[in-house]
């Protein structure tokens, strides 16, 4: 796509200085997506429904922290339940209308290729308001946890090690960060830049919708999480802040079982979100982490073995890929990110989930259809969205 294009008339694989932003068209047209998305959110929020916001000063805090970005020393991850295809961008609309204009101190967020990239002129918009394609296994092959856009996310919240000159040359930087990619594909024929080659992004903020799909339950209670956040916890440079949160409302203006005109949402209704504490991500991932990072070692010390070359930020060997202990890993991380949504949860008055909702084996059972009516716990689901 011609607006995601950058200069490369002076960079090969073995050549790329870390840019520091995008061309001065694509940051207007950015912030101007954005901008006017929140606006627009904001609007309809206030204007025609009731809000009942809380600890959201515990979020502007971690941004008006985070706003010099030469300052920043990790990402931030927020993540929360997933109850209408229009969460996001409407939760934000909480926030206040400051925040709005600057894409680089907003989130990214992970947005169903289907959906949102399914023709040029949605690509542009979502990519401009820092949505990253991403593909759902059940409705492509394309999909799956290892997919170049969560390595992508994982890229968005480290810090890129500092470009080192190569042996021989006084101009020539090489960014083992990057692995020579300043595009990435996520089908072989697509092409986009990818956001991680700018300084501005660096230490990144990623919104993560871990239940993958729409879950509207009558008790709000939330389906297992899957891996993706934990591989943004283990493997991103250095660990990221994590800020769990939860919504209650937008699955009042899109419920799944609405009739005609099923495009246009309902008003008014009832929003009620809830931003948690910001944790100790060294004290609740901490040991995960360093039982990963042996992993790692263990697997760079084989590959040594048949080259000199490291592997970039993201890109992992079979072995922790499908290997038992680093799905394990996966699988603790998802449940201990899921507790402290579901603390967040109870805090707001909700009544206890049933024991075992948080195991992927509970939900198995469930029809392969895009939309349904749970026989797990009765709620109605839309893997479509």
């Amino acid at each position: 796509m011609a607006s995601h294009e950058v200069d490369m008339s002076n960079s090969n694989p073995n050549r790329l200085p870390l840019q520091q932003q995008p061309s001065l068209p694509w940051r207007i047209t950015s912030s101007v997506v954005m901008g006017l998305t929140a606006a627009l959110s904001r609007t309809f929020l206030y204007g025609l429904n009731s809000v009942e916001v809380t600890g959201l000063e515990r979020l502007l805090q971690v941004l008006d922290q985070r706003k010099d970005v030469e300052k920043r020393q990790r990402g931030l991850i927020t993540v929360s339940n997933h109850v209408s295809v229009l969460d996001d961008p409407l939760i934000w609309g909480v926030l206040p209308f400051s925040y709005a204009f600057n894409p680089s101190n907003h989130r990214w967020g992970l947005g169903a290729h289907d959906i949102c990239y399914k023709n040029k002129l949605l690509a542009s918009f979502f990519y401009a308001g820092q949505v990253l394609p991403t593909h759902r296994l059940k409705h492509s092959h394309h999909g799956g946890l290892f997919q170049p856009t969560v390595q992508q996310a994982i890229r968005l919240l480290s810090s890129p090690p500092e470009p080192t000159l190569s042996e021989g040359s006084h101009d020539d930087i090489s960014d083992p960060f990057t692995s020579g990619d300043m595009t990435f594909t996520t089908t072989g024929t697509d092409l986009y830049v990818s956001p991680s080659i700018y300084a501005r992004n660096r230490h990144s903020w990623v919104h993560v919708f871990p239940e993958a799909c729409v879950h509207q339950h009558p008790r709000m209670s939330m389906r297992y999480f899957k891996w993706g956040v934990s591989r943004m916890i283990l493997e991103s440079e250095p660990i990221p802040d994590v800020l769990p949160m939860f919504i209650d409302g937008p699955q009042r203006v899109m419920p799944e079982d609405r009739g005609f005109p099923r495009f246009l949402p309902r008003f008014p209704v009832r929003f009620r979100v809830a931003f948690g504490e910001l944790l100790d991500s060294e004290q609740k991932f901490g040991d995960l982490r360093a039982r990963w990072q042996e992993l790692v070692r263990k697997e760079e010390r084989k590959k040594k073995k048949d080259t000199a070359q490291a592997s970039a930020l993201g890109e992992l060997t079979d072995e922790l890929k499908y290997g038992r202990e680093a799905v394990d890993l996966r699988i603790e991380v998802a449940r201990r990110v899921r507790e402290e949504v579901a603390k967040v949860r109870r805090s707001m008055g909700y009544p206890e989930e049933e024991p075992g909702f948080e195991l992927a084996e509970t939900w198995a059972r469930e029809p392969n259809k895009d939309r349904f009516k749970s026989d797990v716990d009765d709620s109605l689901v839309n893997k479509r969205e």
